[in-house]
């Protein structure tokens, strides 16, 4: 009996040894990749996880002299403030309006995009078209609002003075709220949709040539080989920047909006950042902001897990 028992408090204590060893074996065998892996953890750790600390902010009475750890708490004030703001709801109408206009007409354009650039033959041609592509992305926002500016300006720009020369009256298109949005979202295609080509073809050089062979023997032309084998091969890719752009339906980025808006159109151009930045920035509301990005991040997060599960429901491959 007292032989049974020791072997029954011994086995679990050499189980659990034993799963120790075998992932310290793992850890010693892969130990380059881990250590190539520790740049991109330290930078998350530090940028990202201990500015969380600062969520503190909104739930205090924060006053800069005193600190966050100092200030009185304000029993969830700040998040009573957000919601009876006036313009708190048409802030984020406003957000989730261009967000679901830039991912239903932004979305679809890297992706055909890339389509048309894999079927081409001519490789000078396909190298300098990518370049031109690309290059948008790599220009600052000031710079690009700039020249959207010079360009649709009622008397000196070129798309107006095209206007006149046919006999038609000049457009003040950044001062009106239906061009103005389609503006915005025409220029977030024009910086975005050339770099996100990379993706895409990247994902379409895994794709196995003996599939476009047999295509090609069965009789099979560029179009259904694009249909049948191109579409359906970097659909899990698709899939997965899908459910990401989805996770940023209630946030959008500061440069952008900032850059093209103008009084003339603020109740369809004042989005939560440029709110954020305002109040937060401007005026010295520091616990309201960070409640509204707090809530923000929230809602993502809720959405990204949603998109995810729907999915997995459909059948494809989510993000986990």
């Amino acid at each position: 009996m007292e032989a049974q028992t020791n072997i029954n408090t011994e086995l679990p204590l050499d189980i659990t040894a034993n799963k120790q060893n075998s992932r310290w074996k793992r850890i010693r065998k892969n130990l380059d990749l881990y250590i190539c892996l520790s740049p991109g953890l330290i930078f998350f750790f530090i940028f990202a996880y201990i500015p969380m600390f600062g969520l503190l902010i909104a739930f205090k009475d924060y006053n800069i002299f005193k600190g966050v750890l100092e200030s009185p708490w304000n029993h969830f004030q700040s998040f009573k403030d957000m919601i009876n703001l006036p313009d708190f709801y048409k802030i984020v109408r406003n957000t989730l309006m261009l967000n679901v206009l830039g991912l239903v007409f932004g979305f679809p354009a890297p992706i055909i995009l890339a389509i048309l650039l894999n079927e081409v033959r001519n490789k000078y041609f396909k190298r300098v078209t990518q370049s031109l592509l690309y290059l948008p992305h790599f220009m600052s926002w000031v710079l690009m609002g700039g020249m959207i500016y010079a360009l649709l300006s009622p008397k000196f720009g070129i798309i107006n003075q095209v206007l006149q020369w046919i006999g038609l009256e000049p457009i003040y298109f950044m001062a009106s709220n239906n061009w103005w949005i389609s503006i915005f979202v025409g220029s977030g295609i024009w910086s975005g949709a050339g770099w996100g080509t990379i993706i895409y073809l990247a994902a379409m050089t895994t794709l196995d040539p003996h599939l476009y062979e047999a295509a090609s023997i069965d009789g099979a032309g560029r179009w259904k080989k694009m249909i049948h084998i191109t579409i359906p091969g970097i659909m899990p890719t698709v899939i997965i920047l899908l459910i990401l752009n989805v996770g940023h339906m209630v946030s959008i980025g500061f440069e952008q909006p900032y850059a093209l808006m103008n009084p003339r159109v603020m109740d369809v151009a004042d989005v939560l950042s440029t709110f954020i930045y305002d109040l937060g920035i401007r005026q010295g509301g520091f616990g309201l902001t960070t409640a509204i990005g707090m809530v923000q991040s929230v809602v993502n997060l809720m959405l990204v897990v949603g998109a995810n599960y729907l999915a997995n429901k459909m059948g494809r491959e989510g993000i986990w």
